[in-house]
């Protein structure tokens, strides 16, 4: 399905539950037979019996992951920057997937060294055999994984109320709400794939500035693009004045689709309370906090 068709399915969508869990209902009678499971076998199933990784996806592990999310997480992609891949499995059947990322744009909700602490919970998703609640302890499961080996402390989270989200999971681990004005309101065709919708970064990123080289009949020289960024250190300044404008360029002429804004969440956590207690003292000095949202698509 085109992120087109994709949009005016879920627009239309008038179920009083989320787009996200209708995915549950759709997919549930296809994965009984895949797994050869009865509703008294999914009934028995206990958190328990999962485990719980943090991954570093080789070529077939991440495309694992990554139809698993087509399938059951609405959005259907990966994010445009994950960082971070975990799994839940049960008796080796993948149950879960959570991704993190970096920001679509860094925030300084803990001040001007923000980025260097600030991970984004891009993509997350549970099988329709899964028990209900297998999303909020795999995800807390992630945060810690997170907290205890690397350096993030800020964890934000998006729910998007085109599809009737409301942030169940965040409300349910305490996280703090930010409001409703997030998220970028105006998304645009993708030039170069017309069934697909894209934000205004991509037009930024080191894919596109690849494809304007060859627009541009620019020859690409091999110390230009590292894996996921653009050295413009290496490039000439009358290469990238070239590159940059025409960046600008296409996002201008492109299509626009205007989107409502999302709620935003945010959670902050320290290795031991002495630092939890300073991050979340911090974070709540600097930041407006607000009653979680209960009505859906609003």
């Amino acid at each position: 399905m085109s992120d087109i068709s994709l949009i005016e399915k879920v627009r239309s969508f008038d179920k009083p539950w989320c787009y996200q869990y209708q995915r549950r209902l759709d997919t549930i009678e296809e994965d009984k037979k895949l797994l050869n499971l009865t509703d008294e076998d999914i009934e028995n199933i206990s958190l328990d019996d999962f485990e719980f990784s943090e991954v570093s996806p080789s070529k077939d592990l991440k495309q694992e992951c990554t139809d698993f999310i087509k399938r059951y997480e609405w959005m259907g992609t990966v994010g445009s920057y994950p960082t971070h891949w975990f799994t839940a499995r049960w008796k080796g059947h993948l149950g879960g997937v959570v991704i993190m990322g970096m920001p679509n744009a860094f925030s300084k909700l803990l001040g001007d060294n923000t980025k260097e602490i600030e991970r984004l919970i891009a993509r997350g998703a549970s099988a329709s055999w899964t028990p209900k609640n297998l999303g909020t302890k795999f995800l807390m499961w992630c945060i810690k994984w997170m907290v205890n080996n690397t350096q993030y402390r800020l964890f934000t989270a998006y729910s998007d109320t085109t599809c009737k989200e409301l942030g169940t999971i965040y409300q349910s681990l305490n996280f703090f709400y930010l409001g409703n004005k997030s998220g970028t309101n105006v998304r645009c065709i993708n030039p170069y794939n017309p069934s697909k919708i894209i934000s205004d970064r991509a037009f930024r990123a080191r894919s596109f500035y690849k494809r304007y080289c060859k627009d541009l009949g620019i020859e690409i020289q091999p110390n230009w693009f590292g894996d996921q960024s653009v050295n413009w250190d290496n490039i000439p300044n009358d290469i990238e004045e070239k590159l940059r404008e025409y960046s600008s360029d296409m996002f201008k002429k492109a299509e626009k689709i205007e989107f409502p804004s999302k709620h935003k969440y945010a959670f902050v956590l320290g290795r031991d309370k002495r630092e939890t207690k300073q991050l979340r003292k911090k974070f709540l000095e600097m930041n407006k906090t607000y009653p979680y949202p209960k009505e859906r698509g609003k």
